[in-house]
């Protein structure tokens, strides 16, 4: 598959190429994660049905589950209204998406007041980081 294919140009890529993509889980709606990803990475995961998204800090793509085995099947891809933002729907192998082990990245809540709320994390450890990375 082309990365020139037109239907990409109907993304608005950011100055640096990226567009921001919201992995949402097939069935229950829970927002997994939140990634960035580039033509070719948006290309390669329609051609292998699985998320692939853009490492800003590795400068790489990234295969989601290439390390940890928590691949992400894509069973839809949405433009938003604007058409610079992605949003995945996928099926989660494992239950884990996030490298803490929890089911969803956004597993931390806001709780209290402006002057002294705090952030606390209110869903559980799945599986030990320790053991899903390889080194």
């Amino acid at each position: 598959m082309s990365i020139k294919a037109k239907w990409l140009n109907k993304v608005k890529w950011d100055e640096n190429g990226l567009v921001p993509v919201i992995a949402q889980e097939v069935g229950t709606n829970d927002v997994l994660m939140f990634a960035w990803m580039t033509r070719e990475a948006l290309s390669k995961t329609v051609e292998l049905g699985e998320a692939v998204y853009w490492s800003r800090s590795r400068k790489k793509l990234w295969h989601k589950g290439e390390e940890s085995g928590h691949v992400q099947r894509v069973r839809e891809i949405r433009l938003d209204c604007d058409e610079d933002v992605v949003l995945l729907k996928v099926e989660q192998v494992d239950g884990i998406a996030c490298h803490t082990g929890r089911h969803s990245c956004f597993f931390q809540v806001f709780e209290g007041s402006a002057e002294s709320g705090d952030w606390n994390a209110v869903e559980p450890v799945l599986k030990d980081p320790q053991s899903i990375y390889k080194p």
